[in-house]
């Protein structure tokens, strides 16, 4: 993986190298390395994820000033959700720096949605700790602010609403179950299945169990397509 090129692309400027290397580790890449005395990125996940809900807090404070608390609370929710993330890291081609295992890169973890939205988090928490909270409000005002709006992020906690309108024409009910979590408890990930009648018809994970039913909703429309 070319870390400068993608620096250049993001128009950073490390002074860790090896901490912006450390966003993009799975932990699937770190257990098949022992020997390199690797970390993974899961701390630094914890990190951004903090830093960027600040971050995103305070632009919507100084931005919206005629919202009220639960609507920039819902705004800001919105943003920061997996689907979000998962988007934001996309449109910078982060999956491309993604570092797996051998078996998370045959089963597709580099499109996984949970995957980029973690790479996307540790990228600011590495951001934050190589250069501090002003560099991180930089490069979010250069890549991510200018696609705050109002309405703009909607659709991306609303796949279960799709899903379920959909479900109705054809007279059937929908059902979500949580079959696994996994992970330490300060960053945990939940599993969900999604059932139309008695068929299952997706699988999802993410950091909240309504994250899960989310992705696994998402899946199930496409069955729809």
């Amino acid at each position: 993986m070319d870390f400068n090129q993608l620096q250049n692309q993001l128009n950073l400027s490390f002074n860790q190298i090896d901490l912006l290397k450390q966003a993009f580790m799975h932990t699937s890449y770190v257990n098949e390395h022992r020997d390199q005395n690797l970390e993974d990125n899961e701390r630094l996940e914890f990190l951004g994820d903090a830093v960027l809900e600040l971050a995103v807090s305070q632009y919507l404070y100084r931005e919206y000033k005629n919202m009220s608390e639960g609507e920039l609370t819902k705004f800001r929710a919105n943003i920061v959700c997996e689907p979000s993330l998962e988007q934001f890291a996309k449109e910078l081609e982060l999956y491309d720096y993604l570092l797996l295992g051998k078996g998370e890169e045959k089963s597709g973890g580099r499109e996984r949605p949970s995957l980029l939205a973690d790479a996307f988090e540790a990228l600011i928490g590495a951001i934050y700790l190589d250069q501090g909270f002003d560099s991180v409000i930089q490069f979010l005002k250069e890549f991510i602010f200018p696609k705050i709006e109002p309405g703009a992020f909607s659709h991306a906690m609303d796949y279960k609403t799709q899903l379920q309108e959909k479900v109705q024409q054809q007279g059937e009910q929908v059902m979500y179950e949580i079959v696994d979590e996994i992970g330490p408890a300060h960053n945990r990930k939940f599993i969900a299945k999604v059932f139309v009648g008695e068929n299952e018809k997706g699988e999802g994970q993410g950091r909240t169990k309504k994250e899960a039913e989310q992705e696994a909703a998402q899946k199930a429309l496409k069955l729809f397509d």
